[in-house]
């Protein structure tokens, strides 16, 4: 326990937010069973007479797959096989398969895989291992997805349209595709790793207002420690900097402080975690370089993560350690719910419900006044 800290992520640094038990300085900044076919019922009720009259109003959602599907794109785009989207695709289930082996061979447990498909085209692969010997629950989703997307949707997905007059959003035509993936371990000096890169492209006509035909990469991987071990703070952030470094070496300080930035909860003024890389809306390089950029990223999750976890996973614990863990787990849940650009977007195109919310602990604590 000689290089561990109890982490504290607020701010400003004189805030009494220490872990509660004395293992050393606070650190105020280093930085189910398989889904059937379903629908979602809409309650609409009226009052006449004394009595209630309510109507049902059914949105379809996705549907199971028994089997994985070659692609998961609409009929026609999947012989454009040098399409961006197909390669796209294709990368991230190929990560998906790699980072689930390398959790298992850790674990010793087998993920449980959902195969869905959604009206209208698009799909995804869900796979989530719970209760597990090292893991209490990691998720790591892929989606192909199509959608019309409403104007606060387009907000949320491209920020810097937020003021732009709600007659000039109409509904948006839009592509996703996308990896995403939380694990958190069942060991409280064991961190929480968040990994998300994604491709999206609108389909608008090039002359409609407010939104015109474009695409970009987004992405990032961020650790979330609840007790911070100096080495593994280290080795998690040159790992990201090699990753960029690779490409342009003003990526890493750039995509860290991006990274800092959004991972913060503004009602704590606390940050989330100790960063690592984030970026988004990205299409200011070429195309095929971004691609590639994006899928170095997403190769490197394995070698930044699964040391660490290595070297913590088996370490002696006891209740206090594991209450302030939940404590921190609070946090995690908060940010998501209430900040998260995915989680937003998810739940604003009528996205998959439990692939969008994955990304919670299976546990966590909130008490008064902590």
């Amino acid at each position: 326990m000689s290089n561990v800290f109890a982490i504290s992520l607020s701010l400003p640094p004189s805030s009494n937010c220490l872990a509660p038990v004395g293992v050393g300085v606070g650190v105020s900044h280093l930085r189910k069973r398989r889904r059937s076919s379903r629908k979602l019922g809409v309650w609409e009720g009226s009052r006449s007479n004394n009595n209630i009259r309510v109507k049902a109003i059914a949105m379809k959602k996705e549907s199971a797959m028994a089997e994985k599907p070659e692609t998961f794109l609409r009929e026609g785009e999947e012989e454009a096989s040098t399409s961006v989207r197909a390669r796209f695709e294709k990368t991230i289930r190929k990560a998906q398969e790699e980072v689930c082996g390398a959790v298992e061979a850790v674990d010793g447990t087998k993920f449980r895989e959902d195969v869905w498909s959604r009206p209208g085209g698009g799909g995804g692969i869900s796979r989530v291992l719970q209760d597990g010997n090292v893991w209490e629950k990691a998720g790591v989703n892929v989606s192909v997805v199509y959608g019309n997307m409403p104007p606060e949707a387009y907000r949320a997905a491209k920020p810097h349209n937020a003021n732009a007059p709600a007659h000039k959003l109409g509904t948006i035509p839009f592509f996703a595709a996308g990896i995403s993936s939380v694990m958190h371990p069942k060991n409280p000096f064991a961190p929480t790793v968040h990994f998300n890169y994604r491709y999206f492209e609108t389909d608008a006509p090039k002359d409609a207002d407010g939104a015109p035909r474009q695409w970009w990469f987004g992405g990032g991987t961020d650790l979330t420690p609840s007790y911070v071990f100096e080495e593994d703070v280290r080795h998690f952030h040159l790992v990201q900097k090699q990753a960029c470094d690779k490409y342009d070496p003003t990526f890493y300080p750039k995509f860290k402080k991006w990274c800092d930035d959004y991972f913060f909860i503004k009602h704590r003024s606390e940050r989330r975690g100790l960063g690592g890389i984030f970026f988004d809306d990205l299409n200011d390089h070429d195309q095929e370089f971004l691609f590639a950029f994006t899928t170095k990223c997403m190769n490197s999750v394995i070698p930044a993560y699964i040391p660490i976890i290595e070297r913590r996973m088996d370490m002696p614990f006891t209740e206090k350690h594991k209450s302030w863990q939940q404590l921190r787990r609070g946090r995690y849940v908060e940010f998501n719910l209430v900040y998260d650009r995915g989680t937003t977007f998810g739940l604003r195109t009528g996205g998959r419900i439990e692939s969008i919310l994955m990304s919670l602990p299976l546990t966590a604590r909130w008490e008064y006044d902590h």
